[in-house]
């Protein structure tokens, strides 16, 4: 089957430096979670930038046998995860692939047929201790949306989506090949988002999350198919609203929080919720 390219073009001629993202808003009390202390996720000038092409082993890591450096930045710091976590990820990924396989056949032909595309999509990803990996989506984009409406996330009724996309996106259903990266270990079914290499905004700027100080702290734990965030929050809330929701995940990361995720984003899927703007539920 096609892959769409890795890198959008648009991303590649972009001459202006990346965006800054500005202090976040208070993050409201999620269900079943406390009140973290707010942390100030403003860019400052003196925050030291975090070249992920200089990931370096950081001194006392073998010691330790975790973490990583991200250049001259403080260690990455692996968060202990429950010990039923990552056996959790393993058996539901390697069920869902094997029950869904049926399901991604017709997918990929609904998406070939539909226009004659490519039927995946690839996007460069963020991981655990910096490192980058590449994530697999269904794609529900028209082929040459880059090239007609540019680099931008998806807002409600986007135009570039196709029809088979929004049936997909509703139900959560592109992001059924991620499951091989879960099944893989880079990726976990809960967590914070897995954020692109080349994110950008609803203006097109690329969001330069690598320079946030608490960058270190959400490159600790494994990027999530769903979290606190991907619930609720709505699709289009501002990046930096998500990343102080993503980060109170972290804190409070448990497996009885990962459980009642998991259960509420299959619920959210059975009612074809995920592109709703407003309360999922």
């Amino acid at each position: 089957m096609a892959v769409a390219n890795d890198v959008p073009q648009a991303a590649i001629s972009v001459s202006s430096p990346p965006r800054r993202l500005p202090s976040a808003d208070g993050v409201e009390s999620w269900p079943g979670t406390a009140s973290a202390p707010a942390t100030s996720t403003l860019a400052r000038e003196d925050a030291p930038a975090l070249p992920a092409a200089a990931l370096v082993r950081a001194d006392g890591d073998a010691a330790r046998g975790e973490g990583l450096a991200l250049g001259s930045a403080t260690p990455v710091v692996y968060r202990k995860e429950p010990a039923l976590k990552r056996p959790l990820d393993v058996t539901l990924s390697g069920a869902m692939l094997l029950a869904t396989a049926p399901l991604w056949a017709a997918i990929g032909l609904a998406i070939r047929m539909a226009d004659g595309g490519p039927v995946f999509y690839r996007q460069e990803r963020w991981g655990r201790g910096g490192r980058r990996f590449a994530v697999l989506k269904f794609r529900t984009m028209t082929p040459d949306a880059e090239q007609r409406f540019g680099v931008r996330q998806a807002a409600e009724r986007d135009d570039r989506v196709t029809r088979v996309g929004r049936v997909l996106r509703a139900c959560g259903l592109d992001e059924l090949p991620q499951l091989v990266n879960i099944f893989r270990g880079e990726m976990s079914f809960v967590g914070p988002r897995a954020l692109a290499t080349t994110e950008r905004g609803q203006d097109g700027e690329l969001l330069a999350y690598e320079q946030l100080p608490e960058f270190a702290t959400r490159l600790s734990v494994r990027p999530g198919l769903t979290g606190l965030a991907t619930i609720y929050l709505p699709k289009d809330a501002a990046a930096r609203r998500k990343f102080r929701v993503d980060l109170l995940y972290v804190r409070k990361l448990s497996l009885w929080l990962d459980l009642r995720l998991i259960g509420l984003s299959f619920w959210i899927s059975f009612r074809g919720k995920w592109e709703t703007r407003g309360n999922k539920f």
